[in-house]
């Protein structure tokens, strides 16, 4: 590999941003400095660093996006802005968002460049649980509960797989529920819940796969998974 595409890889920058850290000579290959940016490595058994600190190469990473409204779950869009666009330039590549938020949902997405992870959490064998925080309209009781608990018919060949329900609120008119379901079909939440006669006004995935939303991050904002989140993703 480039040690310029290595260092860009790792995020310290842009090719020209870390084409000037090679150029200056803050970049060490193997304990000696490399100021040419095309100088081939080995990412893998190399010893790099960059202004003294230890680099070590991951060749998958793993990224928690807080999705907001207004932007489409997709890696390219000729009209509206992706939730690719909110992340550097350096990971629009490789990297691809895992599943899809319609533009209106906000909340947990998680964008990488591993697709064989990728394959398995979305995989309908799995049954990845996802977890959405929901504001509908309409009225809720025990019988319509039941029905999403078991499954309900959404119009396609089959019901839907069980679902988990916490009721949050209720009244005459709205109520707010967390939805747990095992499925990805498309627009799944908004119609279980216009099958039982509501309608979604607000969608939030809160989490997926055992891994939450990290709170902390403001929408659009992202971070990268620690490893035992890693780990933890790829166990469930």
């Amino acid at each position: 590999m480039r040690l310029d595409k290595f260092l860009a890889d790792m995020q310290l920058g842009t090719r020209s941003q870390v084409k000037e850290f090679i150029k200056k000579g803050l970049i060490t290959v193997n304990g000696d400095i490399v100021t040419k940016a095309d100088y081939k490595i080995n990412e893998l058994e190399d010893s790099i660093t960059c202004k003294g600190v230890s680099l070590s190469y991951q060749k998958y990473r793993y990224f928690i996006l807080h999705k907001p409204s207004g932007v489409v779950t997709a890696t390219k869009d000729n009209r509206d802005r992706t939730v690719m666009d909110l992340l550097p330039k350096e990971l629009s590549k490789d990297f691809f968002p895992v599943g899809r938020l319609d533009k209106d949902t906000e909340g947990f997405l998680l964008i990488t460049n591993d697709g064989d992870l990728s394959h398995k959490l979305l995989s309908p064998k799995k049954h990845v649980a996802k977890t959405y925080y929901v504001e509908c309209n309409g009225i809720l009781n025990e019988e319509k509960i039941q029905k999403l608990k078991q499954g309900v018919d959404i119009g396609d060949d089959k019901p839907t797989l069980p679902a988990e329900i916490r009721v949050i609120h209720t009244s005459e008119s709205t109520y707010v529920i967390e939805l747990t379901i095992t499925e990805g079909r498309f627009h799944q939440v908004k119609r279980m819940i216009q099958a039982v006669g509501g309608e979604v006004t607000y969608l939030k995935r809160l989490s997926m796969g055992g891994l939450s939303l990290d709170e902390t991050l403001a929408k659009g904002a992202y971070r990268e998974l620690s490893m035992d989140e890693v780990e933890r993703l790829k166990r469930n």
